[in-house]
C-alpha cells in the first residue's frame, strides 16, 4: 500500500486515508468492513465512474453531475473523517 503523505510529513491523517484499505475489502466483497473502514469508498467510486465516463463519451455533458457528485463525496469524506476520529 502506498503511504499517506500527510501522515508521513505531518502527523495527521487526510481525507483520503482508508482508501486503499477500503477498497481491497471491497475487492473481497466484505462491503459493510469497506464502509466502516472509508465511508467515502462508493462515492468516490462513483464520482471516478462519471469523471471517466466524462472522458469516454464526449457526446454527452456530465459536468452537473461532476460537481453534484463531487460535493457529496466531499460530504461523505469530512464527515466520514469526524467518525473515525471522534
Amino acid at each position: 500500500m502506498f503511504p499517506c503523505l500527510s501522515k508521513i510529513l505531518f502527523g495527521v491523517e487526510c481525507l483520503g486515508c482508508g482508501f486503499q484499505r477500503g477498497f481491497l475489502l471491497l475487492l473481497q466483497c466484505n462491503f459493510l468492513a469497506a464502509f466502516k473502514m472509508y465511508p467515502a469508498i462508493y462515492t468516490s467510486l462513483l464520482f471516478l465512474a462519471i469523471v471517466g465516463l466524462n472522458f469516454i463519451d464526449k457526446r454527452n455533458n456530465y459536468q452537473k453531475y461532476i460537481i453534484g457528485i463531487a460535493i457529496i463525496n466531499g460530504l461523505f469524506m469530512i464527515f466520514g473523517y469526524f467518525y473515525k476520529h471522534y
